[in-house]
């Protein structure tokens, strides 16, 4: 199943540029952090009945607080998914192809991955946080404006490698030496590249397919199209689903506080010590302020209608509440067609 299939402009003859029209999909946020490998494969499989148009899992090296307990390497866990279901899209949320991995690994995993799924993988891209790129003893640059041109330069090797033979790329950061990527799909992966502001934006844009980003912030849409971008806009939202709404936020605060600090703090801090040091003084009320908690569907609607009026048209319901089939259940039954239905509200509504 293909998640739209846009290009930006300035890339090709062989690239049309073309306004996605197709309707809002609906995305299943898997929490490498929170679940081992096999769990994240079942919970793909579940998704997939339950009618959910893609699957997205992050891509991490540590989890954001050692109480999740998990971070299995998520290209594995693609590839079983791969395997144990037939329409379900994948995507990465994100990865980051600068440090910890060379952009010319993630081309090939890429590669491979849209082969064996038969064309459903998006590759999600970002900058990186701290968190997971140090663990290989380069240094994670201080500088936004460094990683934002790490990642343009990334961009470029992927792309440069996508379109067949040795290649070779000399950048200010990046390097590439004779390199071929010897199992193309016939059509690239989709590329949405997450952004938080102007400049994320913009590469984006220009070396994307699509927008990711984590806040229903309508002006970081807003710099997309601006710099000529026309793909799908990929956001995820935050929900805790349990019968209650104080069991639903106490999961939260345990294991999923880390959402709250903002993605200033979620990039920099190195560990999952200092990231438990960071919450310690989240409280409940602030969990309710962000987070979509309990058994009301009218609550979670509300909360992705936000996105939705800020221009994003593929939601992830990232749900951190204590019962993932619970939560699917609950989204089957009480979410759907209601979410699939939203439509943006006439600004000031």
């Amino acid at each position: 199943m293909a998640l739209g299939r846009c290009r930006p402009a300035g890339r090709g003859a062989d690239l049309p540029t073309t306004r996605n029209e197709e309707q809002m999909q609906i995305g299943y946020k898997l929490a490498a952090e929170a679940f081992g490998p096999d769990e994240l494969v079942r919970q793909a499989v579940l998704a997939e009945q339950a009618g959910f148009d893609f699957v997205e899992i992050s891509d991490h090296y540590h989890p954001w607080l050692d109480v999740q307990g998990h971070s299995p390497f998520a290209w594995t866990v693609l590839g079983a998914i791969a395997a144990r279901t037939e329409r379900i899209g994948l995507a990465t949320g994100v990865t980051c192809p600068t440090v910890r991995y060379h952009p010319a690994i993630i081309a090939q995993a890429a590669a491979t991955t849209a082969l064996i799924s038969g064309g459903r993988f998006v590759l999600g891209v970002g900058s990186g946080e701290r968190l997971n790129e140090h663990v290989v003893g380069q240094e994670f640059p201080d500088s936004v404006r460094v990683r934002h041109a790490m990642l343009r330069e990334a961009l470029e090797i992927i792309r440069l490698l996508w379109r067949g033979g040795y290649r070779s790329y000399e950048g200010e950061y990046l390097r590439l030496e004779d390199a071929r990527v010897f199992d193309l799909p016939e059509e690239p992966p989709l590329i949405a590249v997450a952004a938080s502001g102007e400049v994320s934006a913009r590469i984006a844009a220009e070396l994307g397919d699509g927008l990711f980003a984590t806040e229903p912030k309508g002006e970081i849409v807003e710099h997309y199209r601006a710099a000529g971008g026309d793909g799908p806009g990929y956001a995820e939202v935050p929900m805790a689903w349990a019968p209650d709404e104080h069991t639903a936020a106490q999961a939260v605060l345990e294991t999923s506080r880390w959402a709250l600090t903002g993605w200033k703090v979620m990039s920099e801090l190195p560990n999952p010590v200092n990231f438990d040091a960071a919450t310690s003084t989240v409280r409940e009320e602030d969990v309710l302020a962000q987070f979509a908690c309990g058994p009301d569907p009218e609550r979670y609607v509300e909360s992705a209608q936000a996105y939705v009026d800020a221009g994003f048209d593929r939601l992830v319901m990232q749900n951190a509440g204590p019962d993932p089939d619970g939560f699917i259940d609950f989204y089957r039954k009480e979410l759907d067609g209601r979410i699939r239905g939203l439509t943006p509200r006439a600004s000031g509504s």
